[in-house]
C-alpha cells in the first residue's frame, strides 16, 4: 500500500494566494475528489493546492488586504487655537477628522479640526497646518479667563457705554473705540511685565501662554489702529 498523500499546508501556515498576491493564513484543511482544499482567513471559498504558496517562497508582489495608518494629532480636545485667516479670533477645538486618500501614483491623509469661535460659537473647519496653538485644553480656560477673551468681541465699549448713560445716540463701535485702545495697550503692557515677573520667579507656564496672548492682542490693537488711520488718509 503506498504512502497516505499528505497535505502541503497546515492549518496556520502563511500563504499567499497566487492569482492575488494576497497573503493569509490556513484555518482549515479539507479533503475532496482525491485532492486537498484549504480555507484561508475563514473565508467561504476554498483554494486548491496550485492556487497557493509558501510566503517565503513567493518571488511575487504582495498585497496587503488591509492598511495600518499611525496618525499624530498636533491639537486635541478644548485647545485654544488660531486659525489664518481669523487673526483676531480664538477658537477652541471640538473634534477633529482624518481624510485618507489614495491614488494609483500618490497617497496622503488629511487632518481637519472642527472649532467653535470664542466670542460667539462660530462653527469653522480648518487643515492642521492653519492652526496655532494658543493654550492646551489644561491651561484654555485659565488663560481666558485672566485674558477676558470670553465674550471679548461682544462686551461695550467704555466710551460707548458712557454715550448710552448721557442719552446720546450710540456710533459704531469702530468710531468709539479709539479713546480706548491706548488704554487698552496700556492694560496689556502691564499684564505683559506682570506675567512676565510671574513667570522669572515660578517658571509655570501658563504665566508665559499669558504674556505670549498679551503680545499677540496688543500687536493687533496697534496694526487695526495703523489700518484705520490709512482709511483715514
Amino acid at each position: 500500500m503506498g504512502k497516505k498523500k499528505q497535505p502541503k499546508f497546515q492549518k496556520g501556515d502563511t500563504v499567499v494566494i497566487t492569482m492575488y498576491g494576497t497573503v493569509g493564513k490556513i484555518t482549515d484543511v479539507k479533503f475532496m475528489d482525491e485532492s486537498f482544499v484549504y480555507e484561508v482567513n475563514h473565508s467561504q471559498g476554498l483554494y486548491l493546492e496550485n492556487t497557493l504558496q509558501s510566503v517565503e517562497e513567493y518571488e511575487g508582489e504582495l498585497v496587503s488586504d488591509s492598511e495600518h495608518i499611525d496618525i499624530e494629532y498636533k491639537f486635541t480636545f478644548g485647545d485654544l487655537v488660531q486659525v489664518d485667516g481669523y487673526e483676531r479670533d480664538y477658537f477652541k477645538i471640538l473634534g477633529f477628522r482624518t481624510e485618507i486618500w489614495r491614488y494609483k501614483e500618490d497617497a496622503w491623509e488629511d487632518i481637519v479640526y472642527e472649532l467653535s469661535r470664542i466670542a460667539d460659537g462660530e462653527w469653522l473647519e480648518a487643515h492642521e497646518e492653519e492652526i496655532t496653538l494658543i493654550a492646551d485644553a489644561e491651561r484654555a480656560e485659565s488663560i481666558m479667563s485672566k485674558l477676558g477673551l470670553i465674550g471679548d468681541q461682544q462686551k461695550p465699549s467704555k466710551v460707548a457705554d458712557s454715550l448710552k448713560k448721557n442719552g446720546q445716540k450710540t456710533e459704531p463701535i469702530s468710531n468709539v473705540q479709539e479713546g480706548d485702545k491706548k488704554e487698552f495697550i496700556d492694560g496689556l503692557l502691564d499684564l505683559y511685565n506682570d506675567y512676565q515677573m510671574l513667570y522669572e520667579w515660578f517658571g509655570d507656564e501658563d504665566y508665559f501662554h499669558v504674556m505670549k496672548i498679551a503680545l499677540l492682542k496688543m500687536k493687533k490693537t496697534v496694526d487695526d489702529t495703523a489700518g484705520d488711520e490709512k482709511l483715514k488718509n
